[in-house]
């Protein structure tokens, strides 16, 4: 009996044109069965998202890629729940044309989809370059050597791999924490011809230095692999906001 490949869902929140969509779907040849499906336009910092009870409307743009009028989460979604079908193997969300890295993962639609993914039960992993297309071999060549490990049930549940590739030449592989980033923004007022008001939010970031960071990591040449989980609770808070509800005679 014929062995079942793998099948894995290609996405990301650049959008279906995206060059790093079409470099990860190239790069992934052999592994498995490789669907797209990826939102129709641009949804950077779209976060997770999603389109709900509202029509969504999906295009088949030839056999395998589908482009969705919605966001990342919803290409998720609408490929487990719709599409096809629930036999999902592997959510890879990529590759962005700029990083995701620290606090960067709260807007990222690239790391909500495969947050998504992670939700469903399925391994998952956002990947994004440092500058686009710099690295494109090496990048493909670690994501080559961490599908079968994925897909060999190298992740627990509701857990995601953020990969970040840097823009100077590769020196290794680091495993790391989210860095903290640091966002100097900016509302930008203008005028509109109605004379109605607009803003535009806008500005620059850096980062704070901490060691073993994926900024660290990745402005030091390796590329840099996080492991988020989605178990949000400050369980170290737990105990102490049961103390202080206690001293105030609250009941808990």
């Amino acid at each position: 009996m014929k062995e079942k490949r793998p099948l894995i869902l290609v996405t990301n929140d650049d959008g279906i044109k995206a060059p790093g969509l079409k470099e990860l779907y190239d790069g992934l040849r052999g592994l498995g069965r490789r669907f797209v499906v990826a939102p129709a336009v641009n949804q950077s910092a779209a976060s997770h998202s999603f389109s709900l009870r509202k029509p969504i409307q999906v295009r088949q743009l030839r056999p395998g890629w589908f482009a969705v009028y919605g966001t990342p989460t919803d290409c998720v979604l609408i490929s487990h729940h719709g599409i096809l079908k629930r036999d999902i193997d592997l959510v890879i969300s990529g590759i962005n044309d700029s990083p995701n890295m620290g606090d960067d993962v709260l807007y990222s639609g690239t790391v909500a989809a495969a947050i998504e993914g992670a939700l469903l039960g399925v391994p998952a992993v956002a990947v994004s370059y440092l500058k686009a297309g710099l690295n494109r071999e090496p990048a493909l060549k670690f994501l080559r050597a961490l599908v079968p490990l994925l897909l060999d049930g190298l992740l627990p549940k509701k857990c995601l791999l953020n990969v970040n590739v840097p823009a100077e030449p590769v020196r290794g592989v680091k495993v790391t924490r989210l860095g903290k980033r640091i966002y100097r923004d900016m509302a930008v007022k203008e005028r509109l011809p109605d004379g109605g008001v607009c803003w535009t939010i806008d500005g620059e970031m850096g980062f704070a230095p901490t060691p073993s960071s994926d900024f660290e990591a990745v402005y030091a040449g390796y590329i840099s692999v996080t492991p988020l989980h989605l178990d949000m609770t400050h369980h170290q808070e737990v105990t102490r906001l049961e103390r202080a509800f206690r001293h105030l005679g609250l009941t808990i």
